[in-house]
């Protein structure tokens, strides 16, 4: 199986040996970072730094200025975190280190876009903003999301890309200091909480027949339970919302997804050279929100070239992508190879060999950069033995 692993451009530039051990690892591909949100990081083995601190979402690059003349959306440049053109400098060394490089592009996740232009945030039942999740049914944040996808994918040398959050966020959000675990919420309550009720999912609302305020009331009215504690987890969203509120927000929320996906990935192969790929982080279950997009796996696989799919729990996932798949498309299952997040990477052999079986035709390792001495050489013993 074709295996590639995920890095920052830090963890590659200013460290002369970085490209060198990723590739003695034993993985063909980097899915390097051109577009990415705010994180504060680990970089156990730099020669300089510790920790790195991204403060705010932005590009890895310099952004082109043409490109966003006279738009009020635009990408944000990277601070002392990745001056300059980070990505490409980091690109280089991995490519002369023998490694294909790919782009990792962060779309509708951004806390800064949210907190410097609220209007574009998505709201919930309650009226509460996400600043970190813009709505991906507003016009302007579409055509913004667009302009991102194209330039931060392809870059100079990049033989594809992977694009996470494309689709729907949602609540679910590593934040600063988070203290929403106080209530268990399930993914029934994980959804309710993620349907938005800015002005333009209102409207959309409102265009299926559905009186926009008479929804938020329904959509409270079946979490008020949740906050009580008085439903379990595991519920399904049909019980929790009842059928026909979950089918009519989902109609509204797959279109919405549906069309995004298609215009991304057909602006991204237009300005691509040939055989450029095209991969989606994405989730089987359509309505999953966050950095893996809840998808119909039928549907994507006519779209891109193929999905990643988070596995670190269990790759159960995969087997619904690999039943539409054609010979040509990738099913890449996606481990945690960090123990300190929750990662298994003495596993790595008999979980890739699991995924196998269940129709994964790639690896991505989470994270490179990130890991310990420990994890890596752990990654490097996996990777011999599958061959």
């Amino acid at each position: 199986m074709r295996s590639g692993a995920f890095l920052y451009p830090w963890d590659v530039n200013g460290d002369p040996d970085a490209a060198g051990r990723v590739a003695a690892l034993g993985v063909r591909q980097v899915t390097l970072a051109a577009a990415y949100h705010s994180t504060r990081a680990l970089t156990p083995r730099h020669p300089r730094h510790r920790i790195v601190t991204a403060e705010h979402a932005s590009v890895l690059y310099p952004p082109g200025a043409q490109r966003w003349e006279g738009h009020a959306l635009r990408p944000y440049p990277a601070g002392s975190w990745a001056p300059g053109d980070a990505y490409g400098q980091a690109a280089e060394a991995l490519a002369d280190a023998g490694l294909s490089v790919h782009t990792w592009v962060v779309l509708a996740h951004n806390s800064r876009l949210g907190a410097e232009h609220p209007g574009t945030s998505m709201v919930n039942a309650y009226g509460d903003r996400y600043p970190w999740a813009p709505c991906i049914a507003q016009p302007a944040v579409r055509a913004y999301l667009l302009g991102l996808a194209v330039e931060a994918a392809v870059r100079p040398g990049a033989r594809g890309t992977e694009l996470e959050s494309c689709g729907w966020y949602g609540l679910a959000h590593l934040h600063a200091h988070d203290k929403i675990a106080g209530v268990a919420l399930g993914d029934a309550a994980q959804y309710a909480m993620s349907l938005c009720f800015c002005p333009v999912c209102r409207d959309g609302y409102a265009a299926l027949g559905v009186d926009p305020g008479e929804l938020g009331a329904a959509v409270r009215a079946a979490l008020e339970p949740v906050w009580q504690g008085s439903v379990p987890t595991g519920v399904p969203v049909e019980k929790l919302l009842g059928a026909e509120l979950t089918a009519l927000t989902l109609e509204f929320r797959t279109r919405t997804a549906r069309t995004l996906q298609e215009a991304v990935v057909a602006a991204v192969r237009a300005a691509a050279p040939e055989g450029f790929q095209v991969l989606l982080h994405a989730d089987p279950v359509a309505y999953h929100c966050g950095a893996n997009a809840g998808v119909d796996p039928a549907h994507i696989l006519g779209v891109a070239d193929g999905v990643v799919v988070p596995c670190t729990g269990g790759a159960q996932l995969v087997q619904p992508f690999a039943q539409h798949a054609s010979a040509a498309s990738v099913v890449a299952a996606n481990f945690t190879v960090v123990s300190g997040m929750g990662g298994s990477p003495g596993t790595l052999a008999s979980d890739a060999a699991r995924a196998a079986s269940l129709g994964a035709t790639e690896l991505r390792l989470y994270h490179a950069g990130l890991a310990s001495d420990a994890d890596l050489a752990a990654v490097r013993d996996a990777l011999s033995r599958l061959g």
